[in-house]
């Protein structure tokens, strides 16, 4: 099983959210003291292959530094930023993003917003947390699509029979009829 994991922190550098999303299962966020070495080791159980988005260089080390478990040592990990790197995509996951014409909803936030998020949750602001675990859900979800294209997950892997409008398994089975293999033939990688 895979999974795709990305973090959130505050201003101190403390983690606030672990989100972690394993296709035909579903998302799962860790938020503020939740955050534990057994409860991320719970949300892992079954997978062996992670991947992120720059992973390597920041949220494997802080969850590490954080939590005292070190992903990299216990799970295969796959850092999406250099396969980016090497078709020539650069910076931030939301700049790819946008070059592969990947949607978000949460277009427009950045991480130090995350870091407002938070602290704007922490002042008693309901909204600001609901918008801070969608932010990171989208970025954890959007790691499956970036694999995708380019061409790290292929067919008969993670999702390709999920609905990419309903989230229904096997969209064929159903009224639906859009799959995420649809979504990708619109927007294909750019030749670079």
């Amino acid at each position: 099983m895979i999974a795709f994991v990305d973090i959130e922190t505050s201003w101190q550098g403390t983690i606030t959210v672990v989100g972690v999303y394993r296709p035909r299962r579903g998302t799962d966020q860790l938020v503020g003291e939740e955050v534990t070495a057994d409860r991320l080791s719970q949300t892992l159980r079954g997978v062996k292959r992670i991947f992120s988005y720059n992973g390597s260089r920041f949220d494997l080390p802080v969850i590490h530094r954080y939590t005292g478990l070190d992903l990299a040592q216990r799970y295969r990990h796959h850092d999406l930023m250099f396969d980016c790197w090497a078709k020539g995509l650069y910076g931030g996951l939301k700049g790819v993003e946008r070059t592969l014409g990947i949607h978000r909803d949460t277009e427009g936030l950045t991480g130090i917003d995350a870091m407002n998020l938070w602290e704007r949750h922490r002042q008693g602001d309901p909204e600001a947390l609901e918008l801070l675990l969608r932010y990171n859900r989208e970025d954890i979800e959007n790691l499956e699509v970036l694999a995708w294209k380019l061409n790290i997950l292929q067919k008969g892997t993670a999702r390709h029979a999920i609905c990419s409008i309903c989230s229904t398994a096997k969209a064929e089975t159903h009224g639906c009829r859009t799959t995420v293999m649809d979504m990708f033939a619109i927007s294909p990688i750019p030749r670079l």
